[in-house]
């Protein structure tokens, strides 16, 4: 058995007890809006982010005011028509598919209608409106949940036979056996981020390696729990490539500072920088944190989102069985959810995590981790297992589901490689090249006089850009620095889901945006025969 993480060394809070769990349980930080908008302070929006953009704890808390700030332009839209230079808020700090015009697979919302209405079933009309599949499917599902009731309790852990299809999926996918007493099921991926994290950090001691640009759940969770975040640099000039290398400088750099290092974060495909990586760094990440005793927490929820032909996903854990590491060699968490993909079902809160080369000790730990917020709600569990097991050839969704989910991933790769194109033919920005998840990284190269005013009003040059950019056109991006990025970068994510209007617009924005920064005196014009965007579905 591996030996990196053992019952002698997690955090002794997990041990002492459920009660002592509950008190030290950490909510992620949210700026809470209690009153009505119109209490809104531009002037203390401002005093906000300029606190919050250079504090490195509390990263995430840039996209939460940004939030704030667009609900209140929201609100002026709806009450103040005409009153700003824009018609719409165009959201793109966040994957969110459906709230950006993506339709649900109709096999899963087929499904969770009849389990979540049972009644139906016992109606003869349910044979014209719903799929025989889906009809034969929910009966199944019903059948493994104590008293066929969705609004129920489960087990912590999640529904077992919902648990079992899941290790069946997996094992499928990568052909190597999966077992269900090794799958916790979680409300999305985030949950189970945080309950590894209680898990792991004991003190300010303890460490985790995360790439940096990263998803700053990473950076803000690890905050939350006290923990350090130790860094490894993807580098932009090859492609967010990652160098493994010189994952052994970082590591010995953390230890010679006292830092007991406990796991290292992989995102494939990357977020916010959607590289993907290629097998031999896989099998060279795989060996690392074997030799080094780290548990591997592989971020594998954009594996449905491929965008290039000359690479493709394989799992870690796929990786580490085909090295011939077994669950003694290697421990392993692997995360994924229903909320990316094409499925995009961002508000089901439906996801998992497969733990495998853990001690049953710790793993009874894990679990009493679990048992504290009773269990992951029940229509998210019914999704994770879906998603693991979609409609097969000659069932009768097959043939629908296939062509809904090859439209949504083919139109998600053509709007991201529009937008790719179209901020390298934009003066003043380039982008890499978009291998798959649902994001664009792009570097905005801002001239001396931006840089100047933006510190002038103590903002970082980057916030002050999608700040400059939200109160122009609407227009919401994350700044890069959000993200970890290094200072000298001046950078900002944004998703490739908006419809085909929305693109227009967006890059539109961003093109006029640049031209102000580098000529106040340059208006933008109302075309788009300069940018190369034709073709989008």
């Amino acid at each position: 058995m591996a030996t990196g993480v053992s019952v002698e060394n997690i955090n002794p809070k997990v041990i002492l007890g459920p009660s002592s769990i509950a008190e030290c349980i950490v909510i992620r930080g949210e700026v809470a809006i209690h009153a009505q908008v119109s209490w809104f302070s531009p002037s203390m929006f401002w005093k906000s982010i300029s606190i919050y953009s250079f504090s490195a704890n509390a990263r995430r808390e840039i996209n939460r005011y940004l939030t704030f700030f667009f609900q209140h332009l929201q609100q002026q839209l709806q009450t103040q028509p005409g009153s700003l230079p824009f018609d719409e808020i165009v959201y793109c700090n966040i994957g969110n598919p459906q709230s950006l015009g993506q339709k649900p697979i109709t096999f899963f919302r087929e499904v969770l209608a009849l389990c979540n209405h049972p009644n139906l079933l016992e109606r003869e009309e349910i044979k014209s409106l719903f799929s025989t599949d889906a009809i034969a499917r929910a009966k199944k599902i019903l059948s493994m949940i104590p008293g066929r009731a969705t609004g129920a309790y489960s087990h912590s852990q999640g529904i077992k036979g919902l648990r079992d299809e899941i290790a069946a999926g997996i094992a499928s996918r990568d052909g190597f056996p999966a077992n269900a007493d090794d799958i916790f099921l979680t409300n999305g991926a985030s949950p189970g981020v945080h309950m590894m994290m209680q898990l792991l950090i004991r003190n300010n001691r303890d460490g985790i390696m995360c790439p940096i640009p990263q998803y700053s759940l990473y950076s803000a969770s690890l905050a939350l729990h006290g923990g350090a975040l130790v860094p490894y640099y993807l580098d932009e000039s090859s492609g967010w490539g990652l160098e493994v290398s010189k994952l052994k400088n970082q590591l010995e750099d953390a230890r010679s500072k006292g830092i007991t290092v406990r796991a290292l974060v992989v995102i494939n495909p990357g977020n916010p920088t959607g590289q993907i990586l290629d097998e031999q760094q896989q099998y060279e990440l795989v060996k690392f944190c074997k030799d080094e005793e780290l548990v591997l927490l592989a971020d594998e929820v954009y594996q449905e989102n491929i965008y290039v032909t000359n690479k493709k996903i394989n799992s870690f854990k796929k990786i580490a069985r085909s090295m011939g590491y077994n669950g003694d060699d290697l421990q392993l968490v692997s995360l994924h959810s229903v909320s990316k993909g094409y499925y995009g079902e961002c508000g089901k809160r439906g996801g998992y995590m497969e733990v495998t080369g853990f001690s049953t000790p710790v793993r009874e730990q894990l679990y009493k981790i679990a048992s504290v917020n009773l269990c992951s709600n029940i229509t998210g569990q019914i999704l994770a297992s879906l998603i693991m097991d979609p409609p097969k050839a000659g069932d009768a969704s097959y043939d629908l589901y296939e062509e809904e989910k090859d439209n949504i991933l083919k139109s998600l790769s053509r709007r991201a490689k529009a937008m790719e194109s179209a901020f390298n033919s934009i003066d003043g920005i380039t982008c890499n090249k978009t291998e798959g998840a649902m994001y664009l990284f792009p570097r905005i190269y801002l001239p001396q006089k931006a840089i100047e005013a933006a510190r002038a009003v103590n903002k970082a040059p980057d916030v002050f850009y999608a700040l400059r950019l939200l109160d122009t056109t609407g227009i919401v991006v994350t700044p890069g620095s959000g993200f970890g990025q290094i200072i000298r970068c001046y950078l900002f994510t944004c998703n490739s889901e908006f419809l085909t209007t929305q693109v227009w617009s967006f890059v539109k924005g961003c093109r006029d945006m640049a031209r102000e920064m580098h000529d106040p005196a340059a208006g933008g014009e109302d075309t788009f025969d300069d940018l190369p965007l034709q073709g989008i579905p």
